[in-house]
C-alpha cells in the first residue's frame, strides 16, 4: 500500500487552509489585480531582505574593525592594522571552507536572476539565493571589496521564484515576478525605484513591455517604501552640481563615457586574469579566500576605502576635490581589490564598486581637464556623477538603470542630459569593444550562451527528440537500386532511409531518382544522400534549422547518438520551421501582452 503524501497530509488535515490557498493560487494566475498584490508582497519581502543584509553587514564592520556605530568601513579614519591584516585572511578562511562544504553537497552551480529568466523560465532555489546572500554579507563584513547588490538582486528574485512556483505560475508570469523581485531589492537599497524599475526591465528581463511595467513599478516601489521604513535604503549623495551647463560640458561628458569604457574593460579583463591565475595554481578552493584576503590587508593599510564596496567612502567623498596622485592611487588601489576580490572567490558583484571607481575616475579627468585650455570650469562632483554613471553602466549595463540612479540618489536632474550621454557612450564603447558586461563577461567563460534575461530557454526546450516522428520512417537495409526501387511506388514514399547490415545509418535514397534514373548497372552511391548530415535528440530546433541550411536538406534522420547511428526517427525542416514560427509568435504575444 503506497504512502500518503505530503499534500494529501495537508490536505486531510487542514481542507479549510488547502482550499484557501488553492483559490489564492488561482486568482493570481487569472487575475492580474491579484498578481499585483503579489508584485507588492515581493517587493516588500525583497526590501525586507535587503534592510536585514544591511543590518548585519554593518554589525560585522563594527565587531570584526572594532569601528563606532555609524562610521563605514570605507571611510574610516583609522582602523587597527592588526584587524586590518588579520580579518580579511580569516574571514577568507570562512568563507573559503564555507564553500568548499556547499559544493560538496550542492555540486550543482547556483542559478543567478539574468541566467534563470534566460534560460530555466524563472525557476531559481531559495536555498541556492539565500546561500549567497549570506556568503555575499560575509564576503563583504571581512572587508572583501564586493558590493552587496548582487546578493540583494539574488535574494528578491529568489524570494520572488519560490512564491511563484508555490503558486504555479505561466512561465511568463514568473519571469516577471523575478524581475520584480530584484527592481523591489536595487531599488530599495538605493532609495531609487526608477532605478530598481530599470534595473529589472534592463538586466533581468531584458524587454520594454507595457504588460510588464507596472508590476516592475508595483515591487520597486514596495520595496523602496520597505527599506525606507526600516532606514535601511542608501542616503542621498551629498554633491553640488551646476543648474545652468556649458556647450563644453557635453562633448565632455561623451568623452568621459568613451574613457570609462576603455578602462571597465581593462578592469573586467583584470579580474578574468586573476581569476585564471588562481585556477592555475591548482591552488584549492577553499584556500583562495585566504590568498585574496593576504592581499587586501595591505591595500587596505594604504587607505581603507580600497575594502568593502566602498558605499561610505563614495557618500562622504563624491564632492571632494582630491589631489591627482591621490584619486590616482586610490582608483588604482579600489581596481585591484575588488579585482582579488572577485578572483580569489568572494562572493559579490562589481555593482557598487564600478559607482565608486567611476566617482574617482571623474575626479582624475576633472584634474585633466583643469590644464585644457578653452574648457569652462566644471565643479568636481559634475565629473565624479557622470563618471560614476557612465563606469557603472560600462561594467554592469543598463544605461537607463544609471542614469536614473545618478539623478535620483544627488536629487538634481539639471545633469540628464549629460548624464544619459555618457552612460550611452559607455555603453556603445564596451559593446563595439569588448561585447559583454561583467556579468555576461562570466557566462561567456562558463561556456552559458546567453548576453542577456531575454528568454531563450524555450529554444533549448524545443528539441529534435521533441519534434520528430518516429512511426512513419521507411527504413530499408543497403541492396541494388533496382531491389529498392521495388520498395517504393512513385509517390507512394518521399524517402528511404538506407541501414547497412549492422542496422547502423547509411543516407537516404529518393524514391523519385531511382523511378526517373537508369539503373543499369549504377550503383546505390550514387543515390545516397546525407550520410553524414543528420540530426541528435538533444539539439534545439534553432541548431536543427542550421544544420538543414547546411546539408541543403528538406528532411533529416535522427540518430540516437553518433557512435551507434541507430535512426530513431525524422524530422523534416517545413515542420521545424512551422512549430519555431508558432513558438516565436506565442512569445511575441506574451511580451506584447495580448
Amino acid at each position: 500500500m503506497s504512502q500518503p503524501s505530503i499534500t494529501d497530509v495537508k490536505t486531510a488535515h487542514f481542507p479549510r487552509l488547502d482550499a484557501a490557498w488553492q483559490r489564492v493560487r488561482l486568482l493570481v494566475r487569472v487575475d492580474e489585480l491579484w498578481l499585483a498584490g503579489f508584485a507588492a508582497l515581493v517587493g516588500g519581502l525583497a526590501g525586507a531582505g535587503v534592510a536585514a543584509m544591511n543590518g548585519v553587514t554593518h554589525a560585522l564592520h563594527r565587531l570584526l574593525f572594532n569601528l563606532p556605530a555609524g562610521q563605514g568601513l570605507s571611510d574610516a579614519p583609522y582602523v587597527e592594522t592588526a584587524r586590518l591584516l588579520a580579518v580579511p585572511v580569516l574571514g577568507g578562511l570562512v568563507l573559503g571552507l564555507g564553500a568548499w562544504l556547499v559544493a560538496k553537497f550542492r555540486p550543482k552551480g547556483i542559478i543567478d536572476p539574468v541566467e534563470a529568466n534566460a534560460l530555466y523560465g524563472g525557476r531559481m532555489s531559495l536555498r541556492d539565493s539565500v546561500i549567497v546572500a549570506v556568503q555575499t554579507v560575509w564576503s563583504n563584513g571581512i572587508g572583501g571589496s564586493v558590493g552587496l547588490e548582487a546578493g540583494y538582486a539574488q535574494l528578491g528574485a529568489g524570494l520572488a521564484s519560490w512564491g511563484g512556483a508555490k503558486l504555479r505560475l505561466r512561465r511568463s508570469d514568473l519571469r516577471l515576478l523575478v524581475g520584480c523581485g530584484a527592481a523591489a531589492a536595487i531599488g530599495g537599497a538605493f532609495s531609487a525605484p526608477l532605478c530598481g524599475v530599470f534595473y529589472g526591465v534592463e538586466l533581468i528581463l531584458a524587454n520594454y513591455s507595457l504588460a510588464t511595467l507596472p508590476f516592475i513599478i508595483i515591487a520597486a516601489l514596495a520595496g523602496t517604501l520597505v527599506t525606507g521604513q526600516l532606514h535601511a535604503g542608501s542616503a542621498p549623495l551629498n554633491v553640488a552640481l551646476p543648474q545652468m551647463l556649458p556647450l563644453s560640458a557635453y562633448p565632455m561628458a561623451i568623452l568621459v563615457g568613451i574613457s570609462a569604457g576603455m578602462v571597465a574593460i581593462a578592469i573586467m579583463r583584470g579580474v578574468t586574469a586573476i581569476e585564471a591565475g588562481f585556477r592555475r595554481s591548482k591552488m584549492p578552493v577553499w584556500l583562495r579566500p585566504v590568498v585574496g584576503g593576504l592581499l587586501l590587508g595591505p591595500l587596505g593599510l594604504v587607505s581603507p576605502a580600497t575594502l568593502s564596496s566602498g558605499h561610505a567612502a563614495l557618500h562622504a567623498q563624491i564632492g571632494l576635490s582630491l589631489p591627482l596622485l591621490t584619486a590616482l592611487v586610490l582608483f588604482l588601489g579600489k581596481a585591484v581589490a575588488s579585482s582579488i576580490s572577485i578572483g580569489a572567490g568572494f562572493r559579490g558583484g562589481l555593482f557598487f564598486a564600478s559607482l565608486f571607481l567611476g566617482s574617482l575616475f571623474g575626479k582624475l579627468f576633472a584634474d585633466v581637464a583643469l590644464v585644457v585650455p578653452g574648457l569652462a570650469a566644471m565643479p568636481v562632483g559634475f565629473y565624479a556623477v557622470v563618471g560614476m554613471s557612465a563606469m557603472a553602466v560600462a561594467i554592469v549595463g543598463g544605461p537607463m538603470t544609471m542614469t536614473f540612479l545618478a539623478l535620483e540618489s544627488t536629487g538634481q536632474f539639471s545633469i540628464t542630459i549629460c548624464v544619459l550621454a555618457a552612460a550611452i557612450a559607455a555603453s556603445i564603447t564596451v559593446k563595439r569593444v569588448f561585447g559583454y558586461s561583467f556579468s555576461t563577461w562570466r557566462f561567456h567563460l562558463r561556456g552559458t550562451p546567453i548576453r542577456s534575461g531575454a528568454d531563450i530557454g524555450w529554444i533549448a526546450s524545443l528539441t529534435v527528440g521533441r519534434l520528430m516522428r518516429s512511426g512513419d520512417v521507411r527504413m530499408v537495409h543497403e541492396a541494388e537500386p533496382e531491389v529498392l526501387r521495388r520498395e517504393a511506388a512513385p509517390g507512394e514514399v518521399k524517402r528511404l532511409v538506407v541501414l547497412d547490415a549492422q542496422g547502423k545509418y547509411s543516407g537516404i535514397v529518393l524514391p523519385a531518382e531511382l523511378h526517373a534514373a537508369n539503373l543499369d548497372g549504377a550503383g546505390l552511391e550514387g543515390f545516397l544522400h546525407h550520410r553524414d548530415a543528420y540530426l541528435l535528440p538533444g539539439m534545439s530546433v534553432k541548431e536543427a534549422l542550421a544544420l538543414f541550411e547546411r546539408a541543403q536538406a528538406d528532411a533529416l534522420v535522427v540518430l540516437e547518438n553518433a557512435a551507434s547511428r541507430k535512426v530513431i526517427g525524422v524530422l523534416s525542416e517545413q515542420y521545424a520551421l512551422r512549430r519555431y514560427s508558432e513558438e516565436l509568435e506565442r512569445r511575441r504575444k506574451e511580451l506584447a501582452g495580448v
